[in-house]
């Protein structure tokens, strides 16, 4: 019998690798989708299982925009948001429909390496846009925009993949005033929104959907399961009703309307909510854990700030050294990471590092530093 192989790039056996930016099979709940599941099914009726609405079933709607509302503390409109199949179709779909091949993209530096890739199947022009410890520079965004016209601005607002930064609250209200007036759409990817293990961050766009041209996108894989392949995307009624008149969803319909069920079972009966309050206390201890080790055993070579939330570490190195060959090197002690320059659009930050905890508990994070502090003790 062959061995289950459960996603791609999966360690093999031994192997602690601090590149896979997934959660840890012990926060996977199947007992909580097995309760929902049970409960939509002893509630169901026969038409649940057709293709459902195009911007989403609205009982799904009012239970997400509930359960927002609450860990926004702010009011969310179910007509606000619309039923994706998770952040990365909601880009793509985002993409292929307001903006067109040899549009401007302008995006973070650094930025998550993989929508590089959505970026370049709709034929983006990607222009970076430096970040510092608030987030995105505003001020190199202005300059920027005088000479360049991007259609879309790709964000991860809140404990960015890969450096754990938050944008401002300051500097997210300037975006949504400079998004009118130069006439540019706002991709805020907050699929980390949730995920705070300190301080909250600062308000998400989705609270302030009204107050510039802006998509949040949202999904529950970094929340419950990536395999349900449910999210949400959230802006102004013209927007919304824009993503209802594309092709695919008119002859679709609903783009998961079986999954929207379960989590609205999964919300309805409080489970969600005491599941992301158990993430949260886990992906604390991970997070202290990691501290912890880098302190106690790689100070001496890489210079960080602990993330308050999210999945990752952003470690530089405090000398110059290619990431690239350190990596093959790690790979030889059973230990990974992923590459700094992969998050440069500009293949840039070559001695950078990011280390995700979220897939490893407390013992195995240790390991792992420790292997990689071996690499400098040759």
């Amino acid at each position: 019998m062959s061995k289950v192989v459960t996603f791609e790039d999966q360690p093999p056996e031994g192997m602690i690798n601090f590149g896979v930016g997934q959660p840890a099979a012990n926060l996977l709940p199947l007992d909580l989708m097995q309760a929902a599941s049970e409960r939509f099914y002893q509630t169901a009726e026969p038409l649940d299982l057709n293709y459902g609405l195009l911007q989403g079933d609205p009982r799904y709607l009012e239970s997400l925009a509930t359960f927002l509302s609450h860990n926004y503390h702010s009011s969310i409109s179910a007509d606000s948001l619309f039923l994706s199949g998770g952040c990365s179709q909601a880009l793509d779909f985002i993409c292929a429909h307001f903006s067109k091949a040899g549009d401007t993209i302008f995006v973070e530096e650094p930025c998550y390496f993989l929508a590089f890739q959505i970026f370049a199947d709709h034929d983006l022009n990607i222009v970076s846009v430096p970040t510092d410890d608030q987030g995105m520079d505003i001020d190199a965004l202005e300059i920027l925009l005088e000479t360049i016209h991007p259609s879309l601005i790709y964000t991860i607002p809140s404990f960015q993949n890969p450096s754990g930064r938050c944008i401002s609250e300051t500097r997210r209200l300037r975006l949504a005033d400079l998004s009118i007036k130069h006439d540019f759409l706002i991709v805020a990817d907050e699929v980390y929104q949730l995920l705070s293990y300190y301080e909250a961050p600062p308000p998400a766009f989705g609270t302030f959907v009204n107050k510039g041209n802006i998509f949040s996108i949202g999904s529950f894989s970094k929340i419950l399961a990536p395999g349900i392949r449910l999210g949400w995307i959230q802006s102004s009624s013209d927007k919304i009703q824009a993503l209802k008149n594309c092709g695919a969803i008119n002859s679709g319909g609903s783009l998961n309307h079986y999954a929207s069920h379960i989590v609205r079972h999964a919300i309805d009966k409080g489970l969600l909510q005491a599941h992301l309050d158990h993430l949260r206390t886990a992906y604390r201890s991970k997070v202290e854990a990691m501290q912890s080790a880098l302190e106690l055993h790689l100070a001496d070579h890489f210079s960080w700030t602990r993330p308050d939330g999210g999945y990752f570490f952003w470690l530089k190195l405090n000398q110059e050294i290619d990431t690239i060959a350190l990596k093959e090197k790690a790979l030889n002690r059973d230990v990974g990471f992923t590459a700094g320059e992969l998050f440069s659009s500009q293949r840039r930050l070559q001695n950078y590092i990011r280390l995700s905890f979220a897939h490893y508990n407390e013992d195995d994070i240790l390991d792992g530093i420790l292997r990689l502090k071996s690499l400098f003790n040759e």
